[in-house]
């Protein structure tokens, strides 16, 4: 039987990156990319670029379903205004690693709350839909390049 530290570095397989959009301004819509650059202060083209603890924002795809299933509505990435949508790993289990997104390293700081404005662009109920399935805060560890597709491993473990 594996010890408590290697089961929390096994993943069965590596997340891939499903969507990425870029916030222009606060409130502007969402400019959907194929591939962004990642600077020491976040995403170019996105209006967050002071750096820090909030510089990139990702939400696991698979939790998009169950927003909407708890809010009866459909929900797609840009109504919930993340960067980075990826798919096929548990991003809360990645929390104190770094990440290799492609040729960019990430490491998750924080869980991203739901903010009120959710009521009005998922409807009502919205904000509690999405508490504990915001996604998460990552600082950048090392700039680069995200393409969609890019796969997203494990760099380096605590």
């Amino acid at each position: 039987m594996s010890d408590l530290r290697t089961l929390m570095r096994s993943h069965p397989r590596p997340g891939v990156v499903d969507w990425i959009g870029l916030r222009p301004a606060r409130l502007a819509p969402i400019n959907i990319v194929t591939e962004v650059e990642v600077t020491a202060k976040g995403l170019t083209g996105d209006h967050y670029t002071s750096g820090g603890p909030r510089a990139v924002t990702l939400i696991q795809a698979e939790h998009l379903p169950v927003i909407a299933a708890l809010t009866g509505q459909t929900v797609t990435p840009d109504m919930l205004r993340r960067n980075i949508v990826i798919s096929g790993i548990n991003l809360t289990a990645l929390r104190h690693d770094v990440l290799q997104i492609g040729a960019a390293q990430l490491k998750l700081t924080k869980p991203c709350a739901p903010c009120s404005r959710m009521e009005k662009v998922i409807g009502a109920g919205g904000y509690n839909a999405m508490r504990g399935h915001g996604g998460w805060y990552a600082e950048v560890i090392q700039p680069g390049i995200i393409k969609e597709k890019d796969a997203l491993t494990v760099a380096s473990a605590p």
